[in-house]
């Protein structure tokens, strides 16, 4: 009968571990590190994974692509 609030605390925790380091993550590119909370929000957060993984990242500013252009 109280079996669905059991999950609560479990779901909570594992938010916490993921939203932690996208903190730091979305610090260190720039962004407002408030923007990691969107990875508590299901297809949100693929979405937000993808625009980290292709955006251009600090180190990467200011060199030339490989190959000359």
């Amino acid at each position: 009968m109280f079996l669905h609030h059991s999950y609560g605390g479990a779901w909570l925790i594992g938010a916490i571990l993921v939203i932690i380091p996208f903190w730091r993550i979305c610090e260190r590119l720039g962004y407002s590190p408030w923007l990691s909370l969107l990875m508590a929000i299901p297809l949100v957060n693929l979405i937000f994974i993808y625009i980290v993984a292709f955006s251009q990242w600090p180190s990467q500013k200011g060199t030339a692509a490989p190959g000359g252009t």
